[in-house]
């Protein structure tokens, strides 16, 4: 079997995306950016022109919040997404994210009150209770008057307002205000240090499951999980419904923090969900645990997301704080895969203009990453050959210097594990697989790029690759070029080869190259 060949060569024939890739005119790849953005939807984001704007602008992952809307509008706007991104030529993933067991609220008469320190106010745990008025209100955790006892901190709406519980009787929790402000229907509670009982899967997250599934969804994201068992049951309930999402696990309870390796090591990506997170174990942590929790999902070679309020004044305004500039820039340090936009795109003013404040920052961390490059190496023992492969491509990217790296794959793993590596070259990656391609969509610095493969003979097939990314403008003659690809086509989990050509304008020489690998 043939593992390595370094050749040198060129080739003609592609298809590709020109806007989000700049080659210089002497051949030398501009930057391009790395980071993936991922947007949530909702009614500021709906209407079809604004996603092809926010698509064409930059965003890599549409978020589905299943907390909000009727699940005929969660379909409808599968389908805007996958029709908005077929009109501008670009893969772009689907993210549904669970409701879980968040405790929220339940509705008040006339929506929101307003809420002063000293005030008294009953949260009522009663299986139904009336509408909400000024002295208390439902909450859709039925056992929180079990899990509660006097002297609790109790935040609600991501700790903006603070309730200290004087007494428990029967379902009704008595508090009182110690930071008032207003309070509307469906916020959150949280309990100050977590400890809730309250399981990882809430029962309406198996009806959304199935959603997910007939929305074809790429990703789901499992909100509160406490353990790897919560994991393993939605990975169940989705091998079930016929679904091949990959899983996203949301840290945001106490409980996660402790079991966070076992977490990260049964999904597919790790979230910092900073909302819930800091609330429950307290803001003075958060920054420790947002670099943990990056660094440990980089350590197991998951893909790392940040996300919360990190544009959060651009709901109403047209430009970023500079102290949200400087929270997107060092979570990008830190080696996020991707950061998340929520309300800024999903409520706010101006959903275009914040991805296009987030690529600019986001470009901006990255020149700066040089400095940065300790996530280098693969964390694993191979047991495949395609690991192997791209590890050795990390290795020479970090040596020679490489204008790009062509992955030909199926499944699109060979590109995951490139994604490992801090290089700025930029990653093509070509599979015949749609779902394969949405899924790529996520992983850092990889370009997701439709190729069926033409005939059985891999020189033929390798021509036309480079060809067609020669034609979208991609490559340029003179490009140096890693590939990675199988020697048998359509075999997923087949890379085995890696070749390091020159792309020139009239096909290929199998000359060898000097290397100088210091």
């Amino acid at each position: 079997m043939r593992l390595l060949s370094l050749t040198l060569g060129s080739y003609d024939q592609a298809l590709g995306i020109k806007s989000i890739s700049h080659v210089t005119a002497g051949g030398g790849v501009m930057q391009k950016r790395q980071t993936k953005i991922i947007a949530t939807l909702g009614p500021a984001s709906d209407a079809p022109a604004v996603l092809r704007e926010m698509f064409a602008a930059g965003v890599d992952v549409c978020r589905i919040n299943m907390s909000h809307g009727k699940p005929e509008d969660q379909l409808e706007r599968t389908r805007r997404v996958r029709e908005a991104a077929a009109q501008v030529g670009k893969e772009v993933a689907i993210l549904v994210d669970l409701q879980g067991p968040k405790i929220r609220l339940e509705t008040f008469s006339n929506d929101r009150i307003e809420l002063a320190s000293g005030d008294s106010f009953i949260l009522d745990a009663s299986p139904d209770p009336e509408l909400g008025n000024q002295q208390r209100c439902g909450v859709t955790y039925k056992g929180l008057a079990a899990d509660v006892t006097a002297g609790d901190l109790l935040l609600l709406d991501d700790g903006l307002i603070t309730m200290q519980v004087r007494e428990v009787q029967g379902d009704q929790i008595h508090c009182v205000v110690e930071n008032g402000g207003t309070l509307s229907s469906r916020k959150g509670i949280n309990l100050k240090g977590g400890g809730l009982s309250i399981p990882g899967l809430a029962e309406r997250d198996k009806e959304d499951i199935l959603r997910a599934a007939e929305m074809e969804a790429d990703y789901v994201a499992v909100s509160f999980p406490r353990n790897a068992e919560d994991m393993r049951k939605a990975r169940r309930l989705l091998d079930e419904a016929g679904s091949s999402a990959r899983l996203i696990a949301k840290i945001e309870r106490t409980e996660a923090i402790e079991n966070l390796a076992e977490i990260i090591e049964s999904s597919h990506a790790a979230l910092v969900a900073r909302g819930d997170l800091g609330v429950e174990i307290g803001d003075a942590e958060l920054p420790f645990l947002q670099k943990k929790i990056i660094r440990d999902a980089l350590h197991q070679n998951r893909v790392a997301i940040t996300a919360t309020q990190m544009m959060q004044s651009m709901i109403d305004h047209p430009i970023p704080t500079r102290a949200e500039v400087l929270d997107v820039a060092n979570a990008v340090i830190d080696g996020s895969d991707a950061v998340m936009l929520s309300a800024e795109t999903a409520v706010g003013k101006h959903p275009v203009e914040v991805v296009k404040a987030m690529v600019r920052v986001c470009l901006g961390a990255e020149r700066h990453l040089e400095a940065h490059r300790e996530n280098q190496q693969l964390n694993v023992r191979f047991h495949r050959i395609d690991q192997a492969i791209a590890s050795a491509a990390m290795f020479l990217a970090g040596h020679v210097r490489v204008d790009a790296i062509v992955a030909l794959t199926e499944s699109g793993s060979t590109a995951q594990w490139l994604s490992r590596v801090r290089t700025p070259a930029p990653i093509y990656a070509l599979s015949p697989d749609p779902s394969s391609r949405r899924r790529m969509a996520l992983y850092r610095g990889v370009c997701p790029i439709a190729h069926l493969p033409v005939g059985k003979k891999m020189d033929k097939v390798l021509k036309n690759a480079i060809a067609m990314l020669l034609d979208q403008g991609l490559l340029v003659p003179g490009d140096r070029v890693l590939l990675t690809m199988g020697d048998r086509l359509s075999n997923q989990g087949g890379t085995n080869t890696m070749r390091l050509i020159q792309v020139s304008e009239a096909g290929f020489a199998e000359n060898q190259i000097d290397l100088d690998l210091g």
